[in-house]
């Protein structure tokens, strides 16, 4: 690595001295035919022909030479030949030279000449097979790409797919996966709301008309969904209907365990837009974006939530599903195999199931 910059300092100067042989070549053949400087010449010649004959007074050729003369030194500073380009021409060949040696020794003091050249894919098998906790939101968002290549069907790898992107600020992105997670799963309502949740970022925070059909439609599916039935109310409140989507807010708010930590916020968002009579300024903040310890959080959610209540099927595949994807095996294989103990009658679940794991 190093003889390359060797090199390269070689050719870079090579070329510099090339380029300014050539300019040199040329400013030596214009030297001496300025147009300018040629024409102010002509006219002093031509003032001493009318004084030689008689057709000027001597006061009179006296001021056009003086003129003359005035407007020919003028012209030779102003041309481009004036000057020694000497100088510069060493400059530039200096400056070709040392400033590739200067970057070269920078590259072997802070670089790394040795370190052998790491394709993405290696790369990508590396974080697949390391802690999610580890990686941030671009990683984890390259890592879910070619997961989601892997298995184009499942909606579960598109919606972690989502959230890394929307972890890595691109909302764009982040709606593009829950689509396609959505067109898998059209009855899921936690899809829908995500992709509200997202066309919401898109907006700066805006509930728009594509993130309330989003909500909408996950309230169709599931009318105690959370998330729709906030920003719904939110948007209510954002168009001026104040009572009614404090009504909303305050349905949610009853629905609430007494436990839930949610509950302090939004009894202090009721009260703010109360007060306000409206949303009050700049708090139309999007979303939070998960980072990977969020994501893995909400994936200990819900093995949580199954070692409460087990008789769930489809959680089961989901979080089997989930741990596969994270690169879990561990806990994969031991919700596998407390599902399948579960569920040991039921051919259809076990097929989900393996498929999930693999």
């Amino acid at each position: 690595m190093f003889a390359f910059w060797i090199a390269a300092a070689a050719f870079s100067a090579a070329v510099g001295w090339l380029m300014l042989r050539g300019a040199r070549a040329a400013s030596l053949r214009a030297v001496g035919e300025d147009p300018a400087l040629a024409v102010h010449r002509r006219q002093l010649a031509e003032i001493d022909d009318l004084a030689a004959r008689g057709l000027l007074p001597e006061d009179e050729v006296r001021t056009a030479r003086a003129e003359t003369g005035r407007r020919l030194l003028a012209a030779a500073d102003a041309s481009p030949l004036a000057g020694n380009p000497v100088a510069g021409r060493r400059l530039v060949v200096a400056l070709a030279t040392i400033l590739p040696l200067i970057a070269a020794g920078l590259y072997w003091a802070t670089g790394a000449p040795g370190l052998a050249d790491q394709p993405f894919q290696k790369r990508l098998a590396e974080w697949r097979h390391s802690d999610p906790s580890t990686l941030d939101p671009p990683r984890m968002a390259a890592l879910m790409r070619t997961i989601v290549t892997e298995r184009p069907t499942d909606p579960e790898a598109f919606k972690n797919l989502a959230l890394a992107e929307l972890a890595s600020g691109d909302a764009m992105a982040a709606s593009s996966a829950l689509r396609r997670a959505v067109a898998i799963a059209p009855r899921r309502a936690d899809l829908w709301a995500a992709l509200g949740e997202t066309f919401m970022a898109e907006a700066d925070g805006e509930v728009g008309v594509d993130a309330r059909a989003a909500f909408n439609e996950a309230l169709k599916i599931d009318p105690a969904s959370l998330s729709a039935r906030y920003f719904l109310a939110r948007a209510d409140i954002a168009d001026g209907k104040v009572e009614q989507g404090l009504a909303g807010w305050r349905a949610l708010l009853d629905s609430l365990a007494a436990d839930d930590p949610s509950r302090a916020a939004l009894t202090g968002e009721i009260a703010a837009v109360t007060r306000a009579g409206g949303l009050p300024e700049r708090r139309q903040a999007a979303p939070a974006q998960p980072d990977a310890a969020q994501i893995r959080g909400m994936v200990e959610g819900l093995e949580k939530r199954l070692g409460a209540d087990a008789d769930d099927p489809q959680g089961w595949v989901r979080l089997v599903r989930a741990w596969s994807v994270l690169g879990e095996t561990q806990r994969r294989d031991t919700a596998l195999a407390r599902a399948r103990t579960l569920y040991k009658d039921q051919p259809d679940i076990l097929k989900a199931l393996d498929e999930a794991a693999q």
